[in-house]
């Protein structure tokens, strides 16, 4: 990949707007914000819709495993692995409820690779998600 090129993956979600999965900077690449929906359904894995639109219920290990696919899908169509992650923020719609479980399973994913982590929570996302994040990546 050429410095300040852009990737568009053909397997991680399509973008909800224009921009692209991720971009290139010298040895560095940013992920835009990934969440955990799907490129093959509308569906977003756990959660419960009403006719309106609103989340019923959700669950919030599905989407953790999703969302973190979904980055490897991008990290890989770009030209690196998720060994390569070097700054990981995350975006949480309820931390009290969510964060136990989402920290369980980060840990699981990150075992070995221990990327810088910043976890927020935030009033809403851009869809009925709960979960979103962002990545910085090193490419040699």
């Amino acid at each position: 990949m050429q410095d300040n090129q852009v990737t568009h993956s053909d397997k991680a979600p399509v973008p909800m707007g224009l921009y692209p999965h991720a971009r290139r900077a010298g040895n560095l690449l940013f992920l835009s914000g990934v969440g955990p929906r799907s490129r093959q359904s509308t569906t977003i894995p756990g959660v419960e819709l009403n006719q309106a639109g609103e989340i019923v219920s959700y669950d919030i290990a599905a989407q953790c495993h999703s969302v973190f696919q979904n980055v490897k899908m991008i990290l890989e169509d770009a030209g690196a692995d998720w060994s390569q992650l070097l700054d990981v923020t995350v975006f949480l719609t309820n931390m009290q409820a969510d964060f136990k479980i989402y920290n369980s399973i980060y840990a699981d994913y990150f075992r070995e690779n221990q990327p810088c982590r910043t976890t927020v929570e935030v009033l809403s996302l851009p869809s009925p998600i709960a979960i979103e994040l962002k990545c910085i990546a090193w490419i040699g």
